[in-house]
């Protein structure tokens, strides 16, 4: 039995939330096409976001750890992966869209710079005055402008939905301007849940690898209210800190960040009346959230992660390595921009010479910055 199309429509129609976004009243696209016969919309921006190349260089880019720091730590890649499945176990929960959750997750990171958020921020300070950089702003770029899969236009033309999930992405760490998105308008339930996927996947994938790289004591860890809680959880409360033990602590964060963000959202949704898109859209505040309680956990945890994890001197030390690589090619570029790749160079006839070496840099894998480095400043590899 073949299913098309308009069975999945109506199934979104008879199972989904009234306030999730149906694909079949999606706003479109850019260009007009035809769509496909066994896949709703955003079932297909999905796939287009998985078959792009930024979404494969994502395996050797940055989270937290450096490629060479080992196997086992999260890349790009895999904290995306993470995110995608967060998302969708947050949208099943909450009777939204799953295909758009998961469309939105895996594309939030595709404009992400080498070298985790130390490139993005060199990246933004070389491109003040030049249009400046962000790494939301990027991943708009890069399915709407960047990659190329299409002979008949740029970028991936991607259902607006989606579109304006990627822009509307926002957590502590990231902001975008949107002004072709309805600016005075929320993000929809999708996007927001995305937020808070993203959110929840790296918090605690984060203190996995903080654990497994032995930055924190057990004594610093017991100030913290969300390890108490986690230690009650589990029933681990003296002996030996193993592997296994590890991995229940984290398996219990992630279950208990998606229940409390389910249930919360699900009191607010009703608390307010919300049955639309628009309800949720046009509301004074984001629904997707956090109770008061484990908001304040989250909080404490993500400062305790800055300070212990994000400013140790392993980390410093790398970051200050890749400020110096991404400045040195940058200048290096603008300075002479004949060392472009040939492909890259025929992008000077539309953009700046700084918007084409930043999104040519933006692009790059940490594997390839620091060999594309050595290309340029070590005398003895070849060009």
């Amino acid at each position: 039995m073949i299913v098309k199309r308009e069975q999945l429509e109506n199934m979104e129609s008879a199972m989904l939330a009234p306030y999730a976004l149906k694909s079949e009243e999606s706003k479109g696209r850019i260009y007009p096409e035809s769509e496909s016969a066994t896949r709703t919309a955003f079932q297909r921006d999905r796939d287009r976001i998985i078959h792009t190349r930024a979404f494969r260089r994502l395996e050797y880019k940055t989270q937290v750890f450096i490629y060479y720091e080992g196997d086992h730590y999260r890349t790009r890649l895999t904290h995306t992966l993470e995110v995608a499945q967060i998302g969708k176990a947050l949208a099943r929960g909450l009777g939204a869209n799953q295909d758009l959750t998961e469309a939105i997750c895996l594309a939030h990171d595709l404009g992400h710079s080498p070298f985790g958020h130390a490139g993005e921020w060199v990246l933004r300070d070389l491109m003040e005055g030049h249009g400046g950089f962000n790494h939301n702003s990027q991943s708009y770029r890069v399915v709407t402008e960047i990659e190329q899969r299409y002979p008949d236009y740029p970028g991936l033309n991607l259902a607006y939905e989606t579109r304006e999930g990627i822009i509307k992405h926002e957590t502590d760490y990231d902001h975008s301007e949107e002004n072709d998105y309805a600016p005075g308008r929320r993000a929809s339930l999708e996007a927001q849940i995305a937020n808070l996927a993203d959110e929840a996947a790296y918090n605690a994938h984060d203190l996995d690898d903080g654990l497994r790289a032995d930055f924190f004591k057990m004594s610093e860890l017991d100030e913290l209210a969300i390890w108490q809680r986690l230690r009650r959880n589990i029933g681990w409360t003296t002996g030996e800190f193993t592997e296994t033990i590890r991995h229940e602590m984290i398996r219990e964060l992630v279950g208990i960040s998606v229940g409390n963000i389910v249930s919360t959202t699900d009191k607010r949704l009703t608390e307010n009346g919300i049955d639309s898109p628009d309800g949720i859209q046009l509301h004074d505040s984001n629904i997707v959230g956090y109770d008061d309680q484990m908001h304040a956990e989250t909080k404490e945890l993500k400062k305790f992660l800055l300070t212990k994890m994000y400013r140790h001197y392993r980390l410093m030390r790398m970051q200050v390595k890749a400020r110096n690589f991404i400045t040195d090619i940058f200048n290096a570029y603008v300075d002479e921009p004949q060392m472009l790749p040939a492909k890259t160079q025929l992008k000077l006839d539309q953009f700046p010479v700084q918007r084409v070496v930043c999104d040519y840099i933006a692009g790059m894998t940490d594997r390839y910055a620091l060999e594309e480095w050595e290309r340029l400043f070590m005398p003895n590899e070849r060009p």
